[in-house]
């Protein structure tokens, strides 16, 4: 079983590497050039408003069914119509929330509440999609649920396409509106594929409201429902509060959303991370074996992977912003590397966000595997209020360079006190030594960074040595050995 799991990681990270960055990097960021700062800014607040709520669609239920279903596949067929009534009726109790909360908040004028209806519908259906995956992951299969984790995806980059570079449909007249319903139509196919598969798996199916049922659902959900809504709050909420507190706020959201779209694309793989680590962390602590090793190596894994990315980002901010976001029509030099400076400011803020967003998924997921939801629900419950006061404060100040800052304060801040309160909780131990090779690490790649920076190479060469180098370094600096990664990926190997 543990080998198969470990090949589904391996596919889904595949397929997830080949698929998600490009939407984030080729069809999102053509959008954002197609349609300007403001336009794109005000669908990333109100896109990012509309996910604040997200968890009220799920509750903790794609959780619960994969559990059940993948302890006994009967459960299908005696959760699988229950679970769809109360799927449909949190939808409608969603989109009701949003839009009255929508409404309250100044979402109010025509074009708002229209994009405002399409990102409502696509959060419902992506709920859908998730929830019926979960059923295909309870009854284990792998390989049909990394497909359908990026089946809605390139069904979305294929009519994106077809719009943005064929020709077939007028520039001119492109909107944010065709973007969404892009991703409206992707999600129904996904919904269809998803649901004949299921469907097939069933024995038989009666819809029955069981409102014991739906109860019981929510007590056992509501304290990871509770740590979703808050991180998602703390974590999205920037873009927000700029479309809010500014009279530009939409402009400087989409200068945001520019410097964000790399750490979007990081985050989609470093999530996966969590994925990986959650039954491995469950099943070490069930077994009362030492955790030591495993935090170790995850944390360097994962310290290794996204510090090399976050510190070339950050000495390479702007080319890399450059090279992503050409001159617009008539614009002159001087305002296009105005345009380019403001980018590259944020950006290493954000990069660094991301670092340590990073480093959440291994001490809150070691948190989450021993069941601390009240620990981690107060880390987060602190973050969103740290992240809101300081928005108020910084974001009339400094604009979007105010919320870079304050992202970057908020998500250092969570990712220390989890790091606290797990080691407080369950004992592990890093040690001097680690800490001092993971320094040694950090300065290394910096140095090595800033270094074969001024080679009288491209820029894109440099950056590629570098990237070797610092891959080199990992070992060098003997933070991560190739036992150790063999040991992580396959900790029974030595057992075989």
């Amino acid at each position: 079983m543990q080998n198969r799991f470990i090949k589904n990681i391996i596919f889904l990270l595949f397929l997830n590497l080949l698929v998600k960055p490009f939407w984030i990097l080729g069809i999102d960021r053509e959008v954002q050039n197609m349609l300007g700062d403001t336009s794109y800014g005000l669908y990333q607040a109100i896109f990012n408003f509309s996910y604040l709520f997200y968890i009220i669609l799920d509750l903790g239920i794609t959780n619960f069914n994969s559990r059940t279903i993948a302890q006994d596949q009967k459960a299908l067929n005696k959760y699988f119509a229950s679970l769809t009534e109360v799927k449909l009726f949190l939808g409608l109790v969603y989109a009701a929330i949003v839009f009255a909360v929508g409404y309250l908040s100044g979402f109010r004028e025509g074009f708002e509440l229209k994009l405002l209806f399409w990102c409502v519908l696509n959060q419902i259906l992506l709920s859908f999609v998730l929830y019926l995956r979960s059923n295909i992951q309870g009854l284990l299969l792998f390989k049909t649920d990394s497909l359908l984790s990026v089946f809605d995806r390139l069904l979305a980059i294929f009519l994106m396409s077809m719009i943005l570079w064929t020709g077939w449909f007028p520039r001119e007249k492109f909107t944010i509106v065709w973007y969404l319903q892009a991703q409206t139509i992707a999600y129904i196919f996904t919904i269809v594929f998803a649901l004949v598969i299921v469907v097939r798996h069933l024995d038989e199916c009666h819809f029955k409201i069981d409102t014991r049922f739906f109860c019981h659902i929510i007590k056992q959900s509501l304290p990871f429902a509770v740590l979703v809504l808050l991180m998602s709050v703390y974590s999205r909420i920037e873009p927000v509060l700029l479309k809010l507190l500014l009279e530009d706020g939409g402009m400087q959201a989409g200068i945001y959303s520019r410097s964000y779209r790399l750490f979007d694309a990081g985050n989609n793989i470093s999530n996966l991370f969590a994925v990986f680590l959650l039954p491995m962390f469950a099943s070490t602590i069930a077994k009362k074996e030492n955790l030591s090793g495993l935090v170790k190596s995850s944390f360097s894994l994962i310290v290794a992977m996204t510090g090399i990315i976050a510190i070339m980002c950050i000495f390479y901010s702007d080319e890399i912003m450059q090279l992503l976001y050409k001159p617009e029509l008539h614009e002159t030099e001087a305002a296009y590397l105005q345009r380019i400076e403001s980018y590259s400011t944020i950006f290493p803020l954000l990069m660094g966000s991301f670092f340590c967003l990073s480093t959440t998924y291994v001490f809150g997921t070691l948190l989450t595997a021993n069941g601390s939801l009240k620990q981690l629900n107060i880390v987060a419950a602190s973050g969103v209020i740290i992240n809101i006061l300081l928005n108020l404060i910084f974001i009339p100040m400094f604009k979007a360079m105010g919320a870079a800052c304050t992202s970057l304060c908020v998500q250092a801040l969570t990712a220390t006190l989890q790091y606290i309160i797990s080691k407080r909780i369950l004992k592990f131990e890093l040690g001097g030594k680690y800490w001092f090779h993971l320094i040694l690490f950090a300065t290394s790649i910096a140095l090595c960074t800033y270094l074969l920076k001024f080679l009288n190479l491209n820029w894109m060469v440099c950056f590629g040595i570098s990237f070797v180098a610092n891959c080199g370094l990992i070992f060098a600096t003997r933070l991560l050995s190739i036992k150790e990664i063999v040991a992580l990926m396959l900790p029974n190997a030595k057992n075989a």
